[in-house]
């Protein structure tokens, strides 16, 4: 089994690259794809401690990246992408400092609204160099302002509450296109969860090249559905858990229990590879 969405402490994840691997070999999986938001930071670290550990996992270096059309958000993976392209790089350093400030301006809402955290204390929370609402969100919880995470962002930096702040916008257009440039195969993130149908149409006309219809909150006349769509586009047809972490809210299932197998993932990786 291959699971292509999953998340580490590079993004919003809870397990280190080097974690998250130690546990898709103890429960048996032939590959992973890393696939942080909006970085690839975990990327090298995951292939260095691979090799240095000589173990037998077949490692896809990915990303996704947040993006925002008219409708809502779409997320493009991105497969196979080539962690040194400076073109990407640089992009994805500016999406870091738009972050930054997002999360520095939430913060000041939160100390206005009486609910005093500092930089320093998301920080902590995040063990890679991006923070994020989840951050936000379990520094509030430590400091007993919430009892959960959910409960942050139902108060107080979900849409539409009182503390949340709007996030930068990047068109799925430069995401496919950057992916690309960088060497890399583009793929449609769990369509399911994109509100707007004509959306998906959009994006297919953009040049992605891959759907990911295998996704935990697909149900099976969806999946049926999106790999007709596949079919009849010519696209790849791929699959992941969306893995953050145990108990962490962000998680839309547990590592490996969503994906592709093996006969499949042979079947489309020079599709994947067609960019290199």
């Amino acid at each position: 089994m291959y699971d292509l969405h999953v998340h580490t402490t590079a993004s919003d994840g809870l397990l280190t690259p080097a974690e998250v691997i130690e546990l898709a070999i103890e429960i048996g999986l032939t590959g992973i794809a890393i696939t942080d938001h909006d970085t690839m930071n975990g990327l090298v670290s995951a292939a260095e401690y691979l090799k240095s550990k000589q173990l037998s996992l077949d490692f896809i270096p990915g990303i996704e990246i947040n993006t925002d059309v008219e409708a809502g958000e779409v997320h493009i993976l991105g497969y196979y992408v080539n962690a040194d392209d400076q073109r990407l790089r640089s992009r994805l350093e500016e999406i870091k400092s738009c972050r930054w400030e997002r999360a520095v301006g939430m913060i000041e809402k939160l100390v206005g609204l009486g609910l005093p955290i500092t930089v320093e204390e998301v920080e902590k929370q995040a063990k890679g160099d991006l923070i994020g609402r989840p951050h936000i969100a379990m520094a509030l919880k430590d400091r007993c302002y919430v009892e959960s995470i959910k409960e942050a962002f139902d108060k107080y930096i979900g849409q539409g509450r009182p503390a949340y702040v709007p996030r930068y916008k990047f068109p799925p257009e430069e995401a496919i296109t950057l992916i690309h440039q960088a060497g890399g195969t583009a793929v449609l993130a769990h369509p399911g969860l994109i509100r707007n149908e004509r959306t998906i149409s959009e994006i297919i006309d953009l040049g992605i090249d891959g759907i990911e219809a295998i996704y935990p909150e697909h149900d099976l006349k969806q999946v049926i559905y999106y790999k007709n769509i596949a079919d009849r586009d010519n696209l790849i047809i791929t699959g992941g858990s969306d893995f953050h972490g145990i108990d962490s809210m962000e998680s839309h299932s547990a590592l490996g229990s969503c994906g592709i197998d093996d006969i499949i993932f042979k079947s489309i990786k020079q599709k994947l590879l067609k960019n290199k």
